[in-house]
């Protein structure tokens, strides 16, 4: 390949790179990725038994911080 061309797409990658940058910090900035109901309507929507597992996770992870390793 000749020379030119490297650089014509390297140029050409480093651009769109630069431009898909750019639009992932708006979004980032003007709030496109919040959403707080999604944790409001978790809680209001979980059933008793979804509420035990995960109550059970959380007892899992605090042995696993304390120490304890289950034999």
């Amino acid at each position: 390949m000749d020379d030119w061309v490297i650089a014509m797409m390297l140029g050409a990658s480093i651009f769109l790179g630069a431009i898909a940058l750019f639009a992932f910090l708006w979004a980032l900035k003007s709030g496109q990725f919040d959403d707080e109901e999604k944790f409001l309507n978790a809680v209001k929507f979980d059933g008793e038994e979804d509420l035990n597992d995960a109550f059970k996770q959380e007892q899992k992870k605090e042995k696993l911080k304390s120490g304890y390793r289950p034999e």
